[in-house]
């Protein structure tokens, strides 16, 4: 056995031990909520298909009618030959939604936010950045070379006195945070962030991607200079954006490394994703449907109203975490287990997410099943 097969069988080893070894399962997703994993049928409440548009025939339709109209890649990064006619189209559409003058879309959600950041800050500046912000917002931080400073999760008091210690120190600020926080479910304070940020000449970039289409806008949204999401959770599809001012955005299109080296989307992504936003709008009851199921599932439990898709069980021991979802998975029901790093030390859970297909019964009964847990963990 060679060095690196040595490395890679013991770094296997100790991941297997602590329960933080993954394996990838064979995962069919029907309509609505069910799935055949590894094939079990299985009602999954672990997708981020909140609105399950995916599977909508008008999103397929759009698909297939812009793969037969452009074929099925771009061909070359959008710099070059790959910016076809859809993106304009879609780009539009978001920026109007977001109330922006312009808007940008990347080949994914992390690809965004790994390109956003280093194209703005450098080494003279300084990201103030949510504990609990999405991986891909540390990725972009640590790309770009500037000063990262953290501040305790949804903690405006620590991020006044961090600002007040350190921002004088560097030429520009950012202040970054998710909006829906993807493993807790808890919404940022994007007014209050917003007024830090003016009060201390500093950007504010909030990531949308689990709440475009299902939450509704925040108050404070429309001040927020970096609006940045996905096209992968409720719209269904893949992609990623960033709505700003046309000047920012302009310049993103320059100095993103992310997106001037990456191949642009296949055009079906591009005409799915217009077809979602188009249902979105046009049915705005459905599109509050997930939000109201994760209530039902908070209420049954006695917990605090979700405030999102999404609901966290924690329940501490990656070990437990693996435990409950296997035993929840012989009752019919697919709720994966988070561990470390996705979630801090300590905190894995069941990570439950609600979409608009899920039946009311399932969820009190899957509700009946977590306080069974949750009562023996007591």
């Amino acid at each position: 056995m060679d060095s690196l097969e040595r490395f890679a069988t013991e770094k296997l080893a100790r991941l297997d031990a602590t329960g933080l070894k993954r394996t990838l399962a064979t995962t069919s997703r029907a309509s609505g909520a069910v799935v055949w994993h590894d094939g079990q049928r299985l009602i999954s409440f672990s997708c981020n298909d909140y609105l399950n548009l995916s599977t909508h025939p008008d999103v397929i339709a759009a698909a297939l009618g812009a793969t037969q109209a452009y074929g099925v890649g771009a061909g070359a990064s959008r710099a070059v030959t790959g910016n076809h006619p859809l993106y304009a189209a879609l780009e539009s559409r978001l920026a109007a939604l977001k109330g922006t003058q312009d808007a940008v879309v990347f080949g994914s959600g992390y690809l965004a936010n790994s390109g956003i950041i280093p194209a703005l800050l450098g080494t003279a500046d300084v990201a103030f950045v949510d504990a609990l912000a999405h991986a891909c917002i540390w990725a972009g931080a640590k790309r770009s070379g500037a000063k990262i400073i953290t501040f305790a999760h949804n903690s405006t008091a620590d991020l006044t006195n961090l600002l007040a210690a350190h921002r004088a120190q560097y030429r520009h600020a950012l202040i970054a945070t998710d909006t829906v926080f993807s493993m807790d479910g808890d919404l940022a304070p994007l007014d209050a962030l917003a007024d830090l940020a003016a009060a201390h000449d500093s950007w504010l970039l909030s990531d949308d991607a689990h709440g475009l289409g299902v939450v509704p806008r925040q108050p404070g949204a429309g001040r927020v200079q970096l609006q940045m999401g996905t096209l992968s959770k409720a719209i269904g599809g893949y992609g990623g954006y960033l709505c700003a001012s046309a000047n920012i955005i302009a310049l993103i299109r320059n100095r993103a490394s992310s997106f001037i080296y990456s191949t642009g989307l296949p055009p079906a992504s591009i005409a799915s994703a217009i077809a979602a936003l188009d249902f979105i709008a046009l049915n705005p009851a459905y599109a509050a449907l997930p939000l109201a199921k994760a209530q039902q599932f908070t209420a049954a439990l006695g917990l605090q109203p979700a405030q999102s898709p999404i609901v966290p069980v924690i329940l501490g021991d990656a070990r437990a975490a693996l435990a409950a979802s296997k035993m929840l998975q012989e009752h019919g029901f697919l709720v994966t287990a988070i561990r470390p790093p996705t979630v801090p030390y300590g905190t894995a859970r069941l990570r439950c997410t609600f979409s608009a297909a899920h039946g009311d019964a399932d969820i009190d009964r899957l509700a009946g099943l977590v306080a069974d847990l949750l009562a023996k963990k007591s």
